[in-house]
């Protein structure tokens, strides 16, 4: 039996809760008497329902996030019909801001803001039947160095398993309008030499996947060299993921990032839009000479893997100018630029924009925009399907050779709109089609619509296909031919998305 549960919905079996550790280990008296409970948001909420009350617990805790608010939702309202006098208290992003576009009303409690100390508070007013009269619990912002930090309660399963997600700082320096981090403009930082004893312990634990969750990692350039220096000194293989402003890439920090191996250093850079008047106008900072320069640095000169964002749907800005941004990042950079459709958060300042550009948003999670003054519905759902058949051909880094013949004469955004608007038309989805299938679908259209000669486009497809050892090849590709495979030794080191965008061919 546990007193209290600490649950979310993560979004996939391999994540893991930072949040939910950061509650656990500051309870102080309480924490004997807690247990953690993690779910998939694919899973049924019924039966994570039955898995919690099978503790008999008197307070449950849920963490609510952007890609969990519906099954939170159904959760507590289950939780609260079967068990009436079980404590219900919310915390997390989606129920920190409003307006709760998503009921939430079944909570006993709402902890807006951080949760690390308010939700030990609030469990010792419950446990000496001093229950607080108000529903909503503003919590104060943490002194980082002064709680608990969660790292040793990762268990041996999630080390094996799952990503480790750790943070050296909360908050962000910037103001872009999108962004719930923006709201916490002071960037606060751990301890370093704390934090580094922290993953010397995680390291020697076993843990060889780490993803920071700081928004600025190299905002402050003496702290992410020291923990460049951390990793470096340590032997290879392991996977680290840092998010990066695109600006600041001063020589220090350059000469760290040179040394990485091949699958040991992913960075994903936030950019957005190369618009100079839409990024003022929701202010963001852009200094696209220093963009240039600094992709250009990190695609040729390293072997970090780059993961670079642009979105559609910003206020004021057109088709043809995000058009242009595609085509101008993909002349910077051949790594993966993830395309994301707009959101609006609450709690975010974008509402400003909502009657001067016709800003229309779903009031379901994730809050996708769906049109407005300068995109119709109908363009604004292509261009969700072009984002989602990108994901699939282009970051998947599954025809890497072969996607090249779609952008003719570096027109990149047209001649991938024209494959994606054929590809719908002829599968009318957006999921569930198999590599081969989309193999095959890539192939009929570059070799019938534009007449991509076929059996320069078969070994090129071959190539594509077989980076990844051990694969089958489609049944329309299956003839004689001699593939290269690549070492025992290199297989071994890179994770198969990872290999496929490798830079050491």
């Amino acid at each position: 039996m546990s007193d209290i549960i600490l649950a979310t919905f993560n979004a996939r079996y391999t994540h893991t809760s930072l949040g939910l550790r950061y509650l656990y280990a500051n309870l102080k008296e309480f924490q004997a008497q807690t247990e953690i409970m993690e779910f998939v948001i694919n899973s049924q909420v019924g039966d994570a329902i039955e898995s919690i009350m099978s503790k008999k617990p008197r307070i449950v805790g849920f963490g609510a996030y952007i890609w969990n608010a519906n099954e939170i939702s159904e959760a507590i309202t289950i939780l609260k019909q079967i068990s009436p006098e079980t404590v219900i208290i919310l915390g997390g992003p989606e129920a920190s801001y409003t307006p709760h576009r998503v009921d939430f009303s079944a909570a006993d409690y709402i902890i807006q803001g951080e949760g690390d100390v308010a939700f030990y508070e609030l469990c010792k007013s419950l446990h000496v039947n001093n229950p607080p009269k108000q529903k909503l619990i503003k919590a104060q912002m943490v002194d980082l160095n002064k709680i608990e930090l969660p790292y040793k309660y990762y268990n041996d399963h999630d080390v094996a398993n799952r990503y480790i997600y750790v943070e050296a700082s909360r908050g962000c320096p910037y103001s872009c309008e999108f962004c719930l981090s923006s709201l916490d403009k002071k960037v606060r930082n751990i301890e370093i030499e704390k934090f580094l004893k922290e993953l010397d312990i995680l390291w020697d634990r076993g843990v060889r996947n780490f993803k920071f969750i700081d928004r600025t990692f190299n905002q402050g350039i003496d702290r992410a060299n020291k923990l460049m220096d951390f990793f470096l000194s340590k032997e290879p293989p392991y996977f680290i993921h840092f998010e990066v402003i695109p600006d600041n890439f001063p020589k220090t920090l350059r000469e760290r990032i040179v040394q990485f191996p091949p699958a040991c250093l992913q960075l994903e850079v936030g950019i957005q839009t190369l618009q100079p008047e839409i990024s003022e106008n929701i202010y963001r900072k852009l200094n696209i000479p220093k963009i240039q320069e600094n992709l250009e640095f990190l695609e040729k000169e390293t072997k970090a893997h780059l993961h670079v964002d642009l979105i559609v749907g910003l206020p004021g800005e057109s088709l043809e100018q995000f058009g242009s941004n595609l085509d101008m990042l993909h002349a910077m950079t051949k790594c993966e630029i993830q395309i994301g459709i707009l959101k609006k958060l609450s709690g975010t300042t974008l509402n400003r924009h909502d009657d001067l550009h016709g800003m229309l948003y779903s009031n379901k999670p994730p809050y996708d925009i769906l049109q407005n003054s300068l995109i119709s519905f109908e363009m604004m759902q292509k261009m969700k399907r072009f984002a989602r058949f990108w994901d699939m051909v282009y970051n998947s880094g599954n025809f890497k050779r072969c996607v090249t013949y779609l952008f003719e004469e570096g027109k990149v955004y047209e001649g991938f709109f024209a494959f994606s608007e054929w590809v719908y038309n002829k599968t009318e989805s957006t999921w569930q089609i198999s590599l081969d299938r989309l193999a095959s679908l890539l192939f009929e259209y570059l070799s019938v619509v534009l007449h991509v000669n076929q059996e320069q486009l078969k070994l090129d497809m071959i190539e594509d296909i077989m980076v990844v050892r051990g694969r089958k090849l489609p049944k329309f590709l299956r003839y004689e031919e001699v593939l290269h495979v690549r070492s025992e030794k290199e297989q071994v080191m890179f994770n198969k998305r990872q290999q496929k965008h490798s830079k050491t061919e």
